[in-house]
């Protein structure tokens, strides 16, 4: 950590290079003979990452930043204050603390946090940031956090982990077991240690894999951020042996889309031919896999078991993109072209034997417009082309 970057003549230059050619400006060199080039330039991009994503650290003064990738893989401030209303209590224990954003926000819930960051450099990062931030009830320990647990007698309300899906042995994992630290092997004495664990893992792990590795999961959240899905969030408490709760939350600009549902419950989708309105499930909803779920709480029918596309024939308020079914048709591309009045159309396919590219390569359909095809395969396999507006 150079604290030469946090003088006010160097804070200013920053401000004033957030938007300037980043390789123009490494060619020019540094003005400053105690700082490099490179660190001004890291300075910079990390800074810029940090606008959308962590507008709080953005806005503060004096704020160091690490190497880009921290921020990149860090969470953003929409999810960790989403985390941080899952749990509270007097202590909180981060054994994966990173750049601190989870951190920032469980403060916020908790008396007293405890953020453990292996990387001596990135430790000494935060604590300074913290220290801008005035936020005063967090500890940083720079060291190990599963060492840390084993030499300290305290016990914590919570602790909280991001395993590291990177391991330096096998590359990029998929497995709980495979990240750094190895929460399942790891997972008897963490529960000797607090009665309530929150895990963060990638959108990519397999949820009932990660179900079967570790053991008292009470309940799973599927975190998406404008139908994109950032986090998947398993909360273990000490002994639960109920049912596991499955919530998906959807978090956009104008509103929230939740559905939540009981894993593994015994459910039936009813089927049906497209009606009056179609309906595609958002991101989160997707990845939990409650599909027969849908149908049962919706009153919606489901086209066919793979396709997860929906239809009633009244409007209803779904967790998702809604349209209005103005044709259905049996997959042609040549009558598909003729209902085009300027050959555009945004194109979804859902089990579907063809990919978008494919078609529009078929069909020379441009992209864009108010018209949406959905490519799919009904109940009775017919390959069908349903074409919508908006709803």
């Amino acid at each position: 950590m150079n604290l030469a970057i946090l003088r006010t003549e160097v804070q200013q230059f920053i401000l004033d290079n957030l938007k300037a050619d980043i390789t123009k400006l490494i060619l020019k060199g540094s003005p400053f003979k105690d700082i490099t080039v490179q660190e001004l330039a890291n300075q910079i991009v990390a800074k810029q990452k940090s606008e959308k994503k962590l507008p709080t650290w953005f806005t503060a003064d004096k704020i160091y930043y690490p190497a880009k990738l921290s921020i990149e893989q860090t969470s953003s401030e929409i999810t960790g204050k989403y985390k941080a209303s899952l749990v509270k209590g007097n202590t909180i224990i981060d054994i994966t603390g990173g750049f601190g954003v989870d951190c920032y926000y469980f403060s916020e819930n908790f008396k007293a946090v405890t953020h453990c960051e292996i990387n001596t450099d990135l430790s000494a990062i935060v604590n300074h940031n913290y220290q801008q931030l005035e936020k005063n009830n967090i500890v940083t320990f720079s060291g190990n956090g599963l060492d840390f647990l084993k030499n300290t007698d305290a016990k914590f309300d919570c602790i909280y982990i991001d395993p590291s899906r990177r391991n330096d042995a096998k590359g990029k994992v998929f497995l709980l077991k495979d990240c750094l630290p190895n929460v399942p092997e790891n997972i008897d004495f963490l529960f000797s240690k607090s009665s309530i664990i929150l895990i963060k893992n990638s959108p990519i792990l397999d949820i009932t894999s990660a179900i079967n590795e570790l053991k008292f999961v009470k309940e799973i959240h599927v975190i998406a951020v404008h139908n994109e899905v950032k986090e998947l969030l398993f909360i273990l408490e000490k002994e639960y042996n109920n049912s596991i709760k499955i919530i998906t939350v959807n978090i956009g600009k104008q509103k929230t889309e939740n559905f939540s549902f009981i894993y593994k419950q015994e459910s039936v989708s009813n089927y049906s031919e497209p009606l009056t309105y179609l309906y595609e499930p958002n991101a989160a909803i997707l990845k939990s896999g409650g599909f027969h779920q849908i149908t049962n709480q919706l009153n919606v029918f489901k086209l066919q078991q793979h396709s997860h596309l929906y239809t009633s024939e009244n409007k209803i308020d779904f967790p998702g993109r809604t349209f209005k079914i103005e044709h259905i048709l049996n997959y042609d591309k040549k009558k598909i072209k003729k209902i085009l009045l300027d050959n555009k159309a945004n194109i979804t396919t859902r089990n579907f034997p063809k990919t978008v590219a494919q078609i529009r390569k078929e069909t020379k359909i441009k992209d864009g417009g108010n018209t949406y095809l959905f490519l799919t395969t009904d109940f009775k396999n017919n390959l069908i082309c349903i074409v919508c507006s908006k709803a």
